[in-house]
């Protein structure tokens, strides 16, 4: 295992995937309705399950690309992030969402460390509890608008689809 400060922050800007299909892992948000995100997340969770599984998952591909492991735990946490971040669209007026500093909370939480069996357990109690909330959805909620801290805006549709995106990218980057 080597240490995770090798690994440089991700500093894009991620939202254009919202308008165009990603050359990377080939999702294409804009194609995801509302409806369908809960059973999508349930649909992909058992891929996350299986490469947490593999024997290899703590290992890194390359000493500046997180390894399988280090994936998982963090879309472990999207999920929980988001879940958080839909409960403040559908119960606020215009919320602005608190800042993450992902690649911080890869170091603090020490992902590279935890155990691979239970970061996969951890991710499917959380994708459940959040594609529950994406369930609960229904009408004009799916329109509730707000704010990331750099000013983008998102509604409970298009922060869904950005969310599912995050899961899926992160499937390709960790071949599952």
């Amino acid at each position: 295992m080597t240490s995770n400060e090798e690994i440089q922050p991700d500093t894009k800007d991620w939202t254009w995937v919202l308008s165009e299909r990603c050359p990377e892992c080939g999702f294409t948000a804009a194609d995801v309705d509302g409806p369908a995100i809960g059973g999508t997340v349930r649909d992909l969770t058992p891929r996350w399950v299986s490469a947490l599984h593999r024997p290899d998952a703590r290992e890194r591909p390359a000493p500046t690309t997180w390894s399988t492991l280090e994936y998982g735990a963090h879309v472990r946490d999207v999920f929980r992030i988001f879940g958080g971040r839909l409960d403040l669209l559908l119960t606020r007026d215009d919320p602005l969402f608190d800042n993450w500093d992902q690649d911080a909370t890869a170091l603090e939480e020490r992902y590279a460390e935890q155990d691979p069996t239970v970061v996969a357990e951890q991710l499917v109690a959380a994708a459940e509890v959040t594609a529950a909330r994406f369930d609960g959805v229904s009408g004009d909620q799916w329109d509730r608008s707000g704010r990331r801290s750099n000013g983008s805006e998102f509604t409970v549709l298009t922060l869904g689809q950005y969310f599912l995106h995050d899961v899926v990218h992160h499937l390709h980057d960790v071949h599952a």
